[in-house]
């Protein structure tokens, strides 16, 4: 082996470019032949290797021969030059832009998803994709999402903790691959490659802000008053004052400064260190509307008239709703020594720090239960107008600042024992993500309590150990039979640490009814007795529990779960005749906590005439349940109706889960079918189109809400919430936990067409369109489940979930790009379509559809299809330095505004009242920031 082996391609190719093979962890064999082929443009300074046919893959692949040309199944390749030109420097987002099966919404207003939000693949859940990092498995963020965001009940990597300046390229499997990888490969598989060169390097700061005007949100000048000076409330709508507005809201904010450095360094004659550090500083991002409700009066009805005297001058943008504001720092390592000429010592880490502050709902001057005093009333007093005395002078808007640690380090040794190349390597990855709320307190401390508090962390770890050994063998067919096996052992923990005691307890102003007592205790203890019930309550005693915005993971949520697992793999992989591809994959896996799996896959590629081929493989694999979707235990608090609420997420061995029915789940099944065809027409064209059917049983779900605040009927909500209750739940007002809740189908096709070209003096351009067709479908619910199935018509998977699930990511995206060169000057222009997605409102179907599971209601939110058009021009000077300017959004295009007010008079009633503040929904397929305007200066050298 030769100082080849630093490693791999500077892919170039547009934004998207060849559908490419990646069949399995990379055998040292295929490592070695692509590294060979790659060296010498891995270390020309200022040059961008180009993809083409002749390009050898080693992403997965355990064949040393296997190259773009007879590729069995599809994958897009982005380069480091479209990375570095997509104007964007959060890798989820530029592969939101480049990726057409790649989902990235941006959701505000929900806890620890503002900060480390989930991306899909195929529509499918985040942790039905696996992430690898040269190759190697990629650990999992600590943080479960849990509210209701797309990805809701996932835990994700975080790609963002991989810079782009950093990344030699990125690989997107799209096919099934858990017989080769094992588990989360459903969906795909996405590879980051890191940069290798033992030499030069690149420096870039990039700066920009949005500079938009907010569509369809008016800008408010004030309050519309009558001659007496009071405001008026709007009469076709009283939960709303009447508002002044010019027009609509124009807004620059959001300012990002992003600095990043890239360098190889040699070591010794024979290896190299590339070393790549990135700071990212964020402001925060505002796109909410104007709080048009009364924030000081009481008692608000159509007939009042006189209103507290701070409403008119009140600034009613005091909610948040956009990026919070953010600091990260990422530093990556990727180094290589050849011991000997056959052996090589490799190791690459990363280390991640980002701390961010978002916002939770905004807690009204006028809302007597969060900004109440109750220790001015005694237990026995019924809270009213009248006694209301307020904990803060304005009311208040919770911070949840979140604070994340990341690490990963890998080292291994290959080379050749006996004809046979080996590849022995361990890693580790850590993943600490912890919580703290501001400008907020415990109601049931009142005055005493804290107004900032530690609310907690999570933690995940992974510990791996991987052998890989592969062998050609001469068998009298076309190629060598290429003979690969495997094994791997992992380990995982998951923690919970508690936040401060304040931050979840339960103080002195929340006292629990007591049951069964007598008249005389309840005097003793200062409670309203019903002689009807002999139970005692304490109405002035009902202070909301936890830290309002998000209540603190309390003590007995203190979690330290543990499993491991290994597996063994084999493969063969040949051409037995010209034109014929062939590759079959199997693998064992046995989990500490559920059990083993066994996994198959077969895949093909036949090329009767050249340049014309057709693919396809078919394959069944699995997901294993995450720690965090069996042990996560906390709460919440969501928008349900427009009004927020505490929410409890309990782990499967909870005793309040186990009284409802909860079981340990079992792993998610598929079965993955593709079928495709490849064209290279003419020369620099290259066109692909493949289906893709994934049949998924068992999927593991986070339940509806299930409780007083539930998203059942009254009488459902009321059952289970007694449950709840007995089960010492009294201050949740719903519940959900992990099922092995649904089986679904997913279809769609992918189809892509690249051209390369040179037209003289008008330079030479990479052309891309890419189309992506996705359709989800669940073919069955499970609705009985323990006690549960004691409630009648009582759904645990129900319409807002399973619409979200089957229509709230884009049923098809398009991508047409073009990368051009002229002399001196460089242009990147990218359109992007978004299609339909639909976002369910809390509100049931009309009638006669009341219960239906499919029917939409009168709140759900048709967002139309948009598109989104990027631009960037740059400027080449002397010397490697590169100036660019451009913007992302270039149109200010944004999602449909979220209705609010009455409702169309067919329908009756009121959209819920937080849309008039809350302009767009969070399942917009590409945010809601609007247009986002950059400048970049860059060296190579």
């Amino acid at each position: 082996m030769t100082n080849a082996t630093r490693v791999l391609l500077l892919a170039t190719l547009s934004p998207l470019a060849l559908a490419s093979p990646a069949m399995a962890q990379p055998s040292p064999q295929a490592q070695q032949a692509a590294e060979a082929q790659a060296q010498a443009q891995d270390n020309a300074v200022g040059t961008a290797e180009v993809i083409n046919e002749k390009t050898i893959i080693i992403t997965g692949t355990r064949s040393a021969n296997r190259t773009v040309a007879n590729s069995p199944v599809p994958v897009d390749v982005i380069g480091a030059e479209a990375i570095a030109n997509s104007g964007q420097t959060e890798t989820n987002r530029i592969l939101n832009q480049l990726v057409p099966s790649f989902n990235f919404p941006q959701p505000s207003i929900a806890d620890g998803s503002d900060a480390l939000r989930p991306a899909t693949l195929r529509g499918l859940a985040p942790d039905q994709t696996l992430v690898l990092i040269n190759g190697k498995r990629r650990h999992v963020a600590a943080l479960l999402n849990i509210n209701g965001t797309v990805g809701r009940g996932s835990a994700a990597v975080d790609l963002n903790l991989i810079p782009g300046i950093a990344i030699s390229r990125v690989e997107v499997l799209r096919d099934g691959a858990a017989a080769q990888y094992g588990s989360d490969a459903i969906a795909g598989v996405i590879n980051i490659r890191l940069k290798s060169a033992n030499h030069g390097g690149r420096a870039a700061v990039t700066w920009g802000e949005y500079i938009t005007t907010v569509n369809d949100v008016a800008r408010v000048t004030g309050l519309q008053t009558n001659s007496a000076g009071q405001p008026i409330l709007d009469p076709t709508d009283s939960r709303y004052f009447l508002a002044n507005s010019d027009g609509d809201r124009h807004v620059q904010d959001g300012a990002q400064l992003t600095t990043g450095v890239n360098i190889g360094l040699p070591l010794g004659p024979n290896g190299f260190v590339n070393l790549s550090g990135e700071y990212h500083h964020r402001e925060d991002v505002n796109r909410a509307g104007y709080d048009l409700r009364p924030n000081f009066t009481l008692g608000v009805t159509s007939a009042t008239t006189v209103f507290d005297s701070r409403e008119v001058p009140f600034d009613r943008l005091e909610f948040r709703f956009g990026d919070p504001k953010s600091k990260d720092y990422n530093l990556i390592l990727n180094s290589g020594y050849d011991i000997t000429p056959d052996w090589q010592l490799y190791a690459f880490g990363t280390y991640g720090h980002r701390n961010a502050t978002s916002a939770a709902n905004w807690r009204q001057y006028n809302n007597t239960t969060a900004n109440r005093d109750y220790s001015v009333l005694l237990p026995s007093t019924t809270p009213n107008n009248t006694n209301f005395v307020p904990l803060t002078a304005m009311g208040y808007l919770p911070l949840i600042g979140t604070h994340l640690r990341d690490y990963s380090a890998t080292i291994g040794v290959r080379g050749d024992v006996a004809g046979w190349k080996v590849d022995l390597s361990a890693g580790r990855g850590h993943n600490k993500f912890d919580y703290q709320v501001h400008n907020t307190l415990n109601a049931s401390f009142g005055p005493n309590s804290q107004h900032d508090f530690d609310a907690g962390g999570l933690r995940y770890a992974q510990d791996i150990f991987n052998l890989d050994a592969s062998h050609d063998y001469s068998v009298g067919f076309f190629k060598p039979l290429t003979v690969a096996a495997g094994a791997e052992y992992r380990h995982e923990q998951f923690k919970e640490r508690p936040g401060d005691l304040q931050s979840w307890a339960i103080g002195p102003l929340f006292r629990a009814a007591i049951p069964n007592t007598t008249a005389a205790n309840c005097t003793t203890q200062q409670g309203v007795f019903n002689a009807a019930t002999n139970v005692c309550t304490f109405p002035g005693r009902q202070a909301p529990v936890g830290a309002q915005g998000f209540p603190g993971i309390p003590d007995v949520s203190r979690t330290n779960a543990k499993r491991h697992s290994y597996a063994a793999y084999a493969e063969l992989d040949t051409d037995p005749i010209e034109g014929l591809t062939m590759t079959l994959a199997g693998r064992y896996e046995h989990y500490s906590d559920f059990g083993s799996t066994w996994n198959g896959k077969f895949a093909a590629r036949w090329e009767p005439i050249h340049g014309y081929a057709l693919r396809g493989s078919i394959s069944n694999g699995f997901r294993a349940p995450s720690l965090h979707q069996q042990f996560f235990t906390t709460t919440s608090t969501n928008f349900i109706g427009g009004l927020p609420v505490d929410i409890a997420t309990l782990a499967v061995n909870a005793p309040a889960a186990q009284a409802l029915g909860s079981k340990p789940p079992q792993p998610e099944k598929s079965t993955n079918v593709t079928f495709g065809a490849t064209a290279n027409p003419v020369r620099g064209l290259t066109l692909t189109a493949d289906y893709y059917h994934i049949k998924i049983k068992d999927r593991v779900v986070l339940t509806e809400n299930l409780g007083a605040a539930g998203s059942g009927t009254a009488a459902q909500n009321a059952a289970v919430n007694a449950i709840l209750v007995a089960a010492g739940f009294p201050s949740i007002g719903a519940a959900r936990f992990f099922i092995n809740g649904l089986d679904t189908t997913t279809h769609g096709i992918d189809v892509v067409a690249a051209y390369r070209l040179g037209l003289g003096d008008l330079g030479s351009w990479n052309l891309t369109a890419a189309y992506n067709y996705n359709k989800q479908k669940i073919d069955k619910r499970l609705n009985a489940l323990g006690p549960l199935a004691q409630i009648p018509g009582l759904v645990l998977f129900g319409r807002i979930e399973g619409i979200r699930f089957t229509s709230g990511q884009p049923r098809d995206k398009i991508v047409l790009s073009a990368d051009g060169d002229i002399g001196k000057f460089g242009v990147t222009a990218r359109t992007t379509r978004y299609g339909k997605v639909i976002s369910p409102g809390a509100a049931a179907p009309l009638a006669p559809n009341q219960t239906s599971l499919t029917a939409f209601g009168p709140d759900d939110i048709f967002l139309s299809a948009k598109w989104v058009t990027d631009l960037e021009v740059r400027l080449k000077g002397g010397n490697g330095v590169e100036f660019a300017i451009g913007a992302n959004n270039l149109f200010d295009t944004y999602p449909d505004r979220s209705p609010f007010g009455p409702r169309p008079a067919s329908v009756g009633g009121v959209y819920p009242a937080n849309q008039i503040y809350i302009p767009y929904s969070i399942f917009s397929p590409f945010g809601f920031n609007g247009r986002f305007v950059y400048g970049r200066a860059s060296v190579n050298f």
